[in-house]
């Protein structure tokens, strides 16, 4: 893979990380400070909560889902790259054995 290649692909895979850990620090800071807002009796703050958790794993599983579907693509487009490097090799060496 060259240079450039390779960038690219940390690139791609730096910025989902990012992503990912920018959306659960956001969810976090979300929940604390509605808690902290509006307070609500036990039960209903257990709710609360355990919706917001349900819907956070949601969130997490559909950008967990994103996030292999890219890896699947990047290993499909590297293995192209692989296939398209080796053909290119062997015409080459057929052409220096004649």
């Amino acid at each position: 893979m060259s240079e450039t290649q390779q960038e690219a692909s940390e690139n791609t895979q730096n910025e989902w990380t990012n992503r990912l850990a920018w959306f659960l620090t956001g969810a976090v800071i979300g929940v604390t400070a509605a808690m902290l807002y509006a307070p609500k009796p036990g039960k209903e703050t257990r709710q609360f909560i355990a919706d917001k958790t349900q819907q956070g794993c949601d969130a997490v599983s559909e950008t967990s889902k994103d996030i292999v579907e890219a890896g699947k693509e990047m290993f499909e487009r590297g293995r192209k790259l692989v296939e398209d490097a080796a053909d290119l090799f062997e015409r080459g060496r057929k052409l220096v054995r004649g």
